[in-house]
């Protein structure tokens, strides 16, 4: 379970970004973007750590190559302590960048995991969003 002060912390940063990114606000989006790595990297291997800020912090990523190592560190702590619910959203976000960078075997490759890890969670509609894009991937 993710600390309540971070998590508030990470839900207002988040909004703060998509609020500078909307209004094309560069300065704004790379203060917030600082605050939330170093939200992250004062966390990290403490009690505090959450694979929820690590998704979050690549979510707004501009750099794909370092979204996808943004990804894979939140997965891996999501594998840690085991949220199945975090694991399926986390291979989610990492195949869709996968997607757009063209590499659909990693991508199928995650989707597969997601769909595995989403099993295990109630969120229908996500699950109907993994099967429909691995679908997809797969007929090509």
């Amino acid at each position: 379970m993710i600390n309540t002060k971070i998590y508030k912390s990470v839900y207002t940063l988040a909004e703060k970004l998509m609020a500078a990114d909307k209004k094309g606000d560069k300065e704004a989006f790379a203060l917030h973007y600082a605050e939330l790595k170093a939200l992250c990297t004062e966390h990290e291997n403490t009690n505090k750590d959450h694979p929820e800020q690590w998704e979050t912090l690549a979510d707004f990523t501009e750099q794909f190559d370092e979204a996808l190592a943004g990804y894979e560190k939140a997965l891996e702590k999501a594998i840690a302590i085991n949220s199945k619910e975090h694991i399926a959203s986390i291979a989610f976000s990492m195949a869709s960048l996968q997607i757009e960078l063209g590499h659909t075997d990693a991508a199928i490759k995650n989707l597969q995991y997601a769909k595995i890890s989403a099993n295990k969670i109630d969120d229908k509609d996500f699950k109907i969003e993994i099967d429909e894009l691995l679908a997809t991937l797969l007929a090509n």
